[in-house]
């Protein structure tokens, strides 16, 4: 490559993909810190102009838009419709779905098949009791992915994945925040972030969705009215 001065500086196109890539794995964990979901599709925009994904990427958006996982206000709008949050760590989740089929998505740690089945197997059942984060660090192990950051007092995304492109990334989405208490003082609601839904797949976004009870109070009732009756609570994503 060239500098805007002319001077051939050395680095290779295969460099420039690898910088870009690893500033949008930095924009999917951390997404606070680099500017939220307008930055993560920048980067994106970028990471496909990189690897001559364009089409692709714009495919990947279009499906979402299809999913209804996209809405006029970006995929913080779908998650705001949904339970009347968008933490950032749910909505780079979703971006990072793109950013693993690509194999753009950077993972601390690969579930082998049987893990991957065996973690879609129970789910379902899984979440028909509250979670915790720990719960969720015992029962599947350290994730693949962190997307929020590492304090508990903050909402995150743990997401699992295997090192096959053509697999699903499951992702967990908890909840915590912070609240006044008597003496006025910030205190958080849980000492631990709590389970809101496990998701992956589904043909529509909201059908992606397995709703713990805590996950179930939240949601907003336009959200429950989309679906089938047979399909709210715990058994929201189909088989």
């Amino acid at each position: 490559m060239t500098d805007p001065t002319g001077r051939n500086d050395g680095r290779t196109a295969q460099e420039v993909l690898d910088y870009l890539v690893t500033h949008l794995n930095g924009a999917l964990r951390r997404p606070g810190t680099y500017g939220g979901e307008i930055a993560i599709r920048l980067y994106l925009d970028a990471v496909a102009f990189a690897d001559a994904s364009e089409q692709e990427w714009q495919q990947e958006l279009q499906d979402l838009q299809t999913r209804r996982g996209f809405s006029a206000t970006g995929v913080r709008g779908a998650f705001q419709d949904l339970w009347g949050d968008a933490h950032e760590g749910a909505v780079a989740s979703v971006y990072a779905e793109t950013a693993y089929r690509k194999g753009w998505l950077q993972l601390d740690r690969t579930l082998t098949s049987a893990e991957h089945h065996e973690m879609r197997r129970v789910s379902e059942t899984w979440c028909r009791k509250d979670r915790l984060l720990s719960d969720v660090v015992t029962a599947f192990g350290p994730p693949s992915v962190l997307f929020g950051g590492s304090n508990p007092n903050y909402p995150k995304t743990l997401a699992y994945a295997t090192g096959q492109r053509n697999d699903t990334l499951l992702c967990f989405h908890l909840w915590n925040s912070f609240a006044a208490d008597q003496s006025s003082s910030l205190a958080s609601v849980h000492a631990e972030p709590v389970l809101w839904a496990f998701r992956y797949g589904g043909t529509l976004f909201t059908d992606s969705f397995t709703f713990t009870p805590e996950g179930s109070a939240r949601r907003l009732p336009d959200a429950s009215r989309t679906e089938p009756e047979s399909r709210r609570g715990s058994s929201a994503r189909p088989e």
